[in-house]
């Protein structure tokens, strides 16, 4: 088993507590892959890329989700590994501790997600994914 894709939709309640290229994203208009009230970022969880980022944006992201999350994690060839609505992964947090209730992370302009490699485990979130 070996995920590659992240896909999350994440019902945010504070869209402006991020800034997106030093912005603040008051009403949420300025973040990619932003479907309607839900964030819906496509992670490649082998490098840390957001793949539906727009190239060259910067965001200092921190989103309250609480128990409002889709997750489904897929292999190189799009099959789902596991999903389940739950609370935010920890591998969503890489910039602080979210206690299950928090996205916080800083994205580049190379649509990376900043210390997301070095914090992600993905037996631990299999397992996180499966148990809730």
């Amino acid at each position: 088993m070996k995920g590659k894709i992240l896909k999350c939709k994440l019902g945010v309640r504070y869209w402006e507590n991020s800034t997106i290229d030093g912005i603040e994203d008051v009403n949420g208009d300025l973040i990619p892959g932003r479907m309607g009230d839900y964030w819906c970022p496509e992670i490649n969880v082998q490098i840390g890329q957001i793949i539906n980022w727009e190239m060259g944006k910067v965001a200092d992201i921190h989103y309250k989700v609480c128990d409002d999350g889709e997750y489904e994690l897929l292999d190189d060839r799009g099959y789902v590994i596991v999903s389940n609505d739950s609370y935010v992964p920890d591998c969503l947090s890489p910039k602080g501790e979210g206690y299950g209730d928090y996205v916080i992370m800083n994205v580049n302009e190379e649509d990376l997600i900043e210390r997301f490699v070095d914090n992600y485990n993905e037996t631990k979130l299999v397992n996180y994914l499966r148990d809730e």
